[in-house]
């Protein structure tokens, strides 16, 4: 099982930052929230703070831990863990994505999203309720 943490950043207007997956890598052209492995001897903050760092080269700090859940893929089994988390400085630069949005979060059904993705698309609208 492989724990991959992924970052649901919010803007002050409430919309959320997706980005579209690498048309080379697994799963390619379909969104996701940005995150990725955590590495051995890393705590989930400090492997999505790195992550969000190498992927879209701004600093973030995590405000809370959301939820997780586990999938079975064909290529592994992930266990996806949802932090909320907030820019702290910088810039968006994307190094990994083919692209990137703010989305409300009333509107995340109309993106073609990864499948772990999903359940964290479903916790935000099930929370703005």
């Amino acid at each position: 099982m492989l724990n991959v943490v992924a970052a649901v950043i919010e803007n002050d207007d409430g919309n959320v930052l997706i980005a579209r997956r690498n048309l080379k890598k697994v799963q390619g052209g379909l969104w996701e929230f940005p995150g990725g492995k955590i590495e051995p001897n890393e705590t989930k903050e400090e492997a999505i703070i790195r992550e969000i760092k190498e992927e879209l080269t701004i600093d973030i700090k995590v405000d809370k831990y959301l939820d997780e859940k586990e999938f079975d893929y064909p290529e592994r089994d992930i266990n996806l863990i949802a932090l909320k988390c907030s820019i702290v400085n910088g810039n968006i630069s994307l190094t990994e994505h083919e692209n990137a949005k703010w989305v409300p979060k009333n509107e995340l059904y109309k993106f073609d999203f990864a499948p772990a993705d999903l359940f964290i698309v479903k916790l935000l609208n099930e929370r703005i309720k």
